[in-house]
């Protein structure tokens, strides 16, 4: 019988996060002070961040010791199991072995409190009594209002307009945590209530919401801002979920993934399984492929440039060099709301011109059809975001099907979709429409 569930003892789980910063192909381009235009002095993050995590943004460690009050709330999900998708592959007849790093397995239904309860702790730390955030799908402002609660900080969430009507039960879930939300753009800030002069029917876009957030943060005493991907101590967080992979796929006895996927907006999950394994291609030790996989109505590697952006749109955040569509770029209302941003993690945009790892997008429609085959077979209904990789993971499993090739495929199911079954029934009932940006 084949072991289809890989785990790991809570005495086995890393203590130490991966960072990728210096075994990069080139440094980073420095990221560039919004009036100015000159690179940023980690004093000019500190209306937005607190010390403990710029030093993490600009960290040269090659591991980073993860905290024990960190480490003890990990616990309470972690590590997460590591499982092969027998019945998947069986339905596909492929030769190829898929394993899953399944992340819904969290309180809060995803991977985002990897990093939402590591900034929590260093705010706390640091003396912060209030964070505030924006959330597109409710993911991550559901994973740090939790956090919040456990350190015992308060948390107010600008949650893009178009998620907050399709999704309400995430609003419920971080209301439960305590956070307070908002719908965004709001009547609550200058930059919210200057999109509603221009378009009161606005949807809001993760670019206007921590447009939001940040003026919230910055004009309130005590208060610091949250971001939950892109940046480079949010992609340190989440390596934990590669740094499992790797002990788990050695369990399992195989050697190295050919294969590494994962659904993109930002970049975080992606970059937190990917990185890890990563390390080892850029040293020249072993060699695999890497997928990062965007929707086609916001596909930012794919169709963005590479160039200096604002991380959001009333462009109070200093300029990072990313692949990016625009920071006005208002994408089009699809479900999978947590990849409707405008730009990439510097990092993850790197790799991608250095030709490390690779882009494919998909139509959300071809999308939900790829999680239906997921659910009927492997039983776990995936948020529309891991969808994507999903429909990547049976995309390259049919190649090996028609190859007759043996490949070990790894992709992070980022969270689970039980609050997006409103997006399934409109799917199943009424038909999803395929939109482009």
């Amino acid at each position: 019988m084949i072991e289809n569930h890989i785990t790991l003892k809570k005495s086995e789980m890393p203590t130490v996060w991966y960072n990728i910063l210096p075994d990069l192909p080139r440094p980073l381009d420095p990221p560039l002070h919004p009036l100015t235009k000159q690179p940023v002095a980690p004093q000019d993050l500190e209306p937005i961040f607190p010390p403990s995590l710029i030093a993490q943004e600009v960290s040269s460690e090659n591991f980073i010791d993860i905290p024990g009050e960190v480490l003890d709330i990990y616990r309470l999900w972690r590590p997460t199991p590591l499982i092969r998708a027998l019945r998947l592959e069986k339905a596909l007849r492929t030769p190829a072995r898929i394993y899953y790093k399944y992340e819904g397995v969290s309180p809060a239904g995803s991977h985002k409190p990897n990093t939402a309860v590591a900034q929590a702790y260093y705010n706390k730390k640091d003396g912060t009594k209030r964070l505030t955030t924006e959330t597109g799908a409710g993911q991550w402002g559901s994973a740090l209002a939790m956090a919040c609660q456990f350190f015992d900080i308060e948390c107010t969430v600008y949650m893009v307009k178009v998620s907050y009507e399709q999704k309400p039960y995430r609003k419920v879930l971080m209301q439960t945590w305590g956070a307070s939300v908002f719908p965004s753009p709001s009547e609550r800030t200058k930059a919210g209530r200057d999109i509603l002069a221009k378009d009161p029917n606005s949807l809001g876009s993760l670019g206007i919401a921590i447009s939001e957030a940040i003026e919230d943060a910055v004009n309130t005493p005590n208060s610091k801002y949250s971001l939950g991907s892109v940046l480079n101590h949010v992609l340190l967080h989440q390596t934990i979920i590669g740094e499992e992979a790797r002990l788990q796929l050695e369990k399992a006895g195989e050697s190295f993934p050919d294969i590494v996927i994962g659904c993109v907006g930002g970049g975080s999950n992606f970059g937190g399984i990917l990185f890890p394994f990563m390390r080892d291609k850029l040293k020249g030790t072993k060699d695999f492929r890497a997928i990062a996989v965007e929707p086609v109505a916001c596909s930012s590697l794919l169709k963005g440039k590479y160039d200096y952006d604002y991380g959001d749109v009333a462009k109070n955040t200093p300029l990072l060099k990313m692949h990016t569509l625009g920071h006005d770029f208002i994408p089009p209302a699809i479900h999978a709301g947590g990849l409707r941003y405008h730009g990439m993690a510097p990092i993850i945009s790197l790799l991608y011109d250095t030709g490390y790892i690779e882009a494919q997008a998909y139509h959300q429609s071809e999308v939900f059809e790829a999680a239906l085959l997921f659910a009927r077979t492997e039983g776990i209904v995936v948020a529309p975001e891991s969808a994507h990789a999903v429909k990547a993971c049976i995309e390259e499993a049919k190649k090996c099907a028609e190859k007759g090739e043996e490949k070990i495929i790894l992709f992070n199911l980022s969270g689970h979709g039980f609050l997006d079954l409103g997006a399934y029934d409109k799917f199943l009932n009424e038909g999803l429409p395929d939109v482009s940006e």
